[in-house]
């Protein structure tokens, strides 16, 4: 149960991480009237927050239904998946035609702090109670990555797709094993090396491999 809150942005932020890191079932109802006790707020506060995380498609809602947890599916995964990488692909390009030095540092910058908690992972051989920081920390790295294309709706649809992303594939992977881990970590690697080569057909074909698995 988190810990007590009454802020609306700190509700949502932790329904929000709930959501992305498998919190809730598939399909879960989500009924603000029990969620209030554990965020020690008005239930109206809670319909608030789950009507905006509708909004972002983590979260269904129906009227008379009320909400639940966005299902999870191999079909979703592999879609979502598919618009991701067109949308990361023309962010990065966008980043590496009009980023300079500033955009180099702050995404090697990122991908450290990234490989930092992925060879924690990889040391303690499970993702357990880490999988929030890394999720964060990954979402970091790609948000970074297409920073500097200077398209602010492809970056703001990013986002949303990013978070639908993350829930529909910790919803559907039982483990996060290190053999998983470790194709990942090469394949951030990769992106990276591509986009500070300057290299876009590398840096295209490097995104596009870090999504393959998720293709039905």
């Amino acid at each position: 149960m988190p810990a007590e809150r009454t802020g609306t942005p700190d509700i949502y932020a932790d329904l929000e991480r709930r959501l992305m890191t498998a919190g809730f079932a598939s399909g879960a109802k989500l009924m603000p009237s029990a969620l209030q006790h554990e965020y020690g707020c008005s239930a109206n506060t809670v319909r608030d927050v789950l009507l905006q995380l509708s909004k972002v498609g983590l979260v269904d809602f129906e009227m008379q239904r009320g909400f639940r947890a966005r299902r999870v599916s191999a079909a979703r995964r592999s879609d979502i998946a598919r618009f991701r990488i067109l949308l990361e692909q023309e962010g990065a390009v966008g980043s590496m035609r009009e980023g300079g030095l500033a955009w180099e540092a702050r995404l090697t910058a990122a991908h450290h702090s990234l490989s930092h908690i992925e060879r924690e992972i990889e040391r303690q051989g499970k993702m357990g109670s880490l999988l929030g920081l890394w999720s964060d920390a990954e979402l970091a790295f790609h948000e970074t990555l297409i920073s500097a294309c200077e398209m602010p709706v492809l970056i703001e649809t990013f986002a949303s797709i990013y978070k639908q992303f993350r829930q529909q594939i910790t919803g559907l992977e039982e483990a996060y094993s290190p053999e998983f881990l470790h194709h990942i970590v090469a394949e951030h690697q990769a992106i990276l090396d591509a986009a500070l080569s300057r290299d876009e057909d590398a840096l295209r074909a490097a995104i596009r491999h870090h999504q393959r698995r998720h293709f039905g």
